[in-house]
C-alpha cells in the first residue's frame, strides 16, 4: 500500500468531483479508506489548493442519497456531531433519539467541545435551542447532559450505591406518582461506574431491574432517555450495537443515525461493536449493512465496518 499522502488525496478527490460523471468511487476508495485524522488532513489540503471547503465541493456536486454519507466523511467528529444536533432540533419536529443517543454516550470533554462547534457553527446555544425544542422530563435531562458535568471517577462507592437505590426506589416505586428530579439527579450526574453498582443494588434490593422500574415510572421520550444512560452504563458497545440494528431492521433504513455511529466510532470502537452485534443478533453487522443498503453507499459503510 502506497503511503498516505493528503496531498495527493485531495488532488484525486478533485478530479473525481470535476469530471463528467461525478467519480463517486474514487471518492469511496479514497475517504473510506483513511483515518479521521487522515481525513481531516485532506480537508485542509483540499482547502488550501482548491480554495473551497471539500465539505462544500461535495454538496455542490449531484451525489444524491450518497450525499449526507460523504458530508460526514468531510466533517471533524465534533463538528459533525454538532450538526447533527442542530438537524434533530431544525424544521418540523424534533428527533429525539438522536439527541438522547449523542449527550448521552458522550464523554464531559466530547459535550464541552460539541457545544462549542454548536456555537461557533449555528449562532445559539445548544442548551438555549434544546430549551426551546423540548419539554418536561426530556428537557430536564437534556439540559443536565448538556452541561458536561458527569462524575467520571471509574471507583465505585458500594455503600453510596445502596442509598442511592433506596432513594430511586422511594422517588418511583415506592411512592404515588414519581419524584422525577431524584432520577434526574442521580442518573444524569454519577459515574457510569457508580451507575452500574446503583443497577446491582436495585435489583438485590428490589428483586427486579432499575431498568424495570424507570420503564413503569416514565413514558416517551424521558423514558428513552433514562433508559439510555442505563444501558450505556452497562455496555456502551451495546447500546450502540442496538441502535445500529435498529437502524438496519423494519421498514425502509435509518440512515442518519446509520451513518452517525459507523462515521464516528470507526477509529475507536466498531470493533468491539461489530463483535456485540453478532452476539446479540446472529449475524454480522456488514450482513445487515449488506441487505438493507446499495451501491456506493454500501460500499463505503462496509469499508468503514470492515
Amino acid at each position: 500500500m502506497a503511503p498516505f499522502n493528503a496531498r495527493a488525496d485531495a488532488e484525486a478527490l478533485h478530479k473525481a468531483m470535476e469530471s463528467l460523471k461525478n467519480d463517486e468511487k474514487t471518492l469511496i476508495d479514497i475517504l473510506c479508506h483513511r483515518t479521521i485524522a487522515q481525513r481531516i488532513e485532506i480537508s485542509k489540503d483540499f482547502k488550501s489548493t482548491y480554495g473551497e471547503d471539500l465539505e462544500s465541493k461535495v454538496k455542490s456536486c449531484p451525489f444524491g442519497d450518497l450525499e449526507n454519507f460523504l458530508v460526514a466523511l468531510c466533517k471533524t467528529p465534533t463538528e459533525y456531531l454538532a450538526s447533527e444536533l442542530h438537524h434533530a432540533l431544525s424544521g418540523l419536529g424534533t428527533t429525539e433519539g438522536t439527541l438522547i443517543e449523542i449527550l448521552v454516550s458522550s464523554s464531559n470533554q466530547e459535550i464541552h467541545d460539541i457545544a462549542a462547534a454548536y456555537k461557533n457553527l449555528y449562532g445559539n446555544t445548544l442548551e438555549k435551542d434544546i430549551k426551546c425544542d423540548t419539554s418536561g422530563t426530556l428537557k430536564m435531562l437534556l439540559v443536565s447532559l448538556t452541561q458536561g458535568n458527569r462524575d467520571e471517577n471509574t471507583c465505585v462507592d458500594a455503600t453510596k450505591a445502596k442509598d442511592e437505590a433506596q432513594r430511586l426506589y422511594k422517588a418511583g416505586e415506592g411512592k404515588m406518582g414519581t419524584d422525577e428530579s431524584t432520577f434526574n439527579s442521580i442518573l444524569a450526574t454519577r459515574s457510569l461506574a457508580q451507575i452500574r453498582q446503583i443497577i446491582h443494588e436495585y435489583n438485590s434490593q428490589c428483586g427486579h431491574s432499575l431498568e424495570k422500574a424507570v420503564d413503569s415510572e416514565f413514558s416517551g421520550n424521558a423514558k428513552k432517555g433514562y433508559l439510555a444512560i442505563l444501558r450505556c452504563a452497562e455496555s456502551r458497545t451495546c447500546y450502540f450495537a442496538e441502535r445500529l440494528h435498529k437502524a438496519t431492521s423494519g421498514v425502509g433504513t435509518n440512515d442518519r443515525c446509520l451513518i452517525r455511529i459507523v462515521v464516528t466510532r470507526c477509529d475507536t470502537d466498531l470493533g468491539d461493536i461489530k463483535k456485540e452485534y453478532e452476539k446479540l443478533y446472529g449475524k454480522s453487522l456488514a450482513e445487515d449493512i449488506s441487505n438493507d443498503t446499495s451501491g456506493q453507499y454500501r460500499e463505503g459503510l462496509l469499508a468503514l465496518v470492515k
